[in-house]
């Protein structure tokens, strides 16, 4: 076996590759696929429930897909700000029991929020949100980018 030079940072990137393993273990809101996984954004306020996401890159648009089981389109603010899409709001779960004299009554509120960073520049304009069998779907297109325009240079009035 040949001898192999001592690289103290390859060891820092073997500890680093692993407490990200297990921080993805930990919080499974992490798994979100580059190029959204690191960028700020992506994580939720303490205190939110993060309701699980898919990101799809297509060719002309950029399409998230959030799970939002029991939700009802009235209680969800969607908000794409500095190219950070914000999907928040709240679930409200009442139900009453009666069982002979007892009366058991509970409610159930959570606030979730999830905040997307896009690496895309979008178009405003044609920002389309959907909901449909407990899934949200937010479609943003990507803008188009303008070409880079050779200008010819003219010689006028030689003297």
């Amino acid at each position: 076996m040949p001898l192999e030079k001592w690289n103290p940072l390859r060891e820092l990137e073997t500890m680093r590759r692993e407490m990200d393993r297990i921080w993805d273990d930990v919080f499974p809101s992490r798994k979100m696929g580059l190029p959204w996984k690191r960028q700020p954004g992506a994580q939720a306020e303490s205190g939110a429930a993060t309701p699980a996401i898919d990101v799809i890159d297509k060719n002309d648009s950029v399409v998230v897909k959030a799970e939002m089981p029991g939700v009802s389109k009235e209680s969800i603010d969607v908000t794409l700000e500095d190219n950070v899409l914000t999907l928040r709001g709240e679930l409200r779960e009442e139900s009453d029991l009666k069982e002979g004299n007892y009366a058991y009554s509970e409610r159930n509120y959570r606030y979730f929020l999830r905040a997307i960073s896009i690496p895309f520049k979008i178009r405003r304009d044609g920002i389309k949100a959907s909901l449909k069998d407990g899934v949200l779907s937010v479609v943003l297109p990507k803008a188009v980018e303008e070409q880079t325009k050779k200008i010819t240079v003219e010689v006028s009035g030689q003297s």
